[in-house]
């Protein structure tokens, strides 16, 4: 695959700006005037999300979350901070934590080749894959037992969310965002929705925040 130089990618934002500006004028006037998106999107680095494409949002509709294969962190400062402010300041209504088939880091996770940081980041995957051992062994590819460690990562990063204390207190608040969980398979551009249940998440993130 051919990549774009530098001055490529340049011509070709002059050349966006352009064309939004002669459909609307009044475009990046607005664009500029601050941001409410409704959505924050907790998803994977990988360069080929290209999330506007794929979901046919706007600049401004997604606050974005992104870090190798989507973890929720409890201990990471910085996805702690953007949590914090989507639900606090910009007081988004709905997350997204998203995955995908053929994930690097679920490929790394399973197959236990990495070292150094990558091993330790990718660890809490393996962990959710000897949780799930029986089921992921029997698939019958190995590109199934990858697509499907991706789905279960999905579910304990959502997991993860309703433990982090800010997800508590705005629960207590009642004002918690509802929480989905997407995959994308990059094969065929479709967003699968995995329809996790998190009534019980839900419920035990509220008990903890009332003690």
């Amino acid at each position: 695959m051919r990549h774009q130089s530098i001055e490529e990618i340049l011509r070709n934002n002059r050349a966006w700006a352009a064309q939004k500006q002669a459909q609307d004028g009044h475009y990046f006037q607005e664009l500029a005037s601050g941001q409410k998106p409704p959505y924050l999107y907790i998803g994977c680095s990988d360069s080929r999300l290209a999330l506007t494409r794929f979901t046919g949002t706007e600049p401004g509709e997604l606050f974005v979350h992104r870090n190798i294969a989507n973890q929720v962190c409890l201990t990471d400062i910085n996805f702690l901070s953007i949590l914090d402010y989507a639900i606090t300041h910009l007081e988004v209504k709905y997350i997204i934590v998203s995955g995908h088939y053929g994930c690097g880091g679920i490929k790394a996770a399973l197959e236990g080749r990495t070292t150094g940081l990558i091993d330790n980041w990718v660890n809490p995957i393996r962990e959710t894959y000897l949780q799930n051992q029986d089921e992921i062994d029997a698939l019958p590819t190995q590109e199934q037992r990858w697509n499907r460690l991706a789905e279960l990562n999905v579910v304990m990063q959502i997991k993860n969310l309703y433990q982090t204390s800010i997800m508590r207190q705005a629960l207590q608040e009642g004002r918690a965002p509802e929480v989905h969980g997407w995959i994308v398979d990059i094969s065929t551009g479709l967003i699968k929705d995995l329809h996790i249940l998190t009534q019980q998440w839900h419920l035990r993130s509220l008990a903890l925040a009332a003690i």
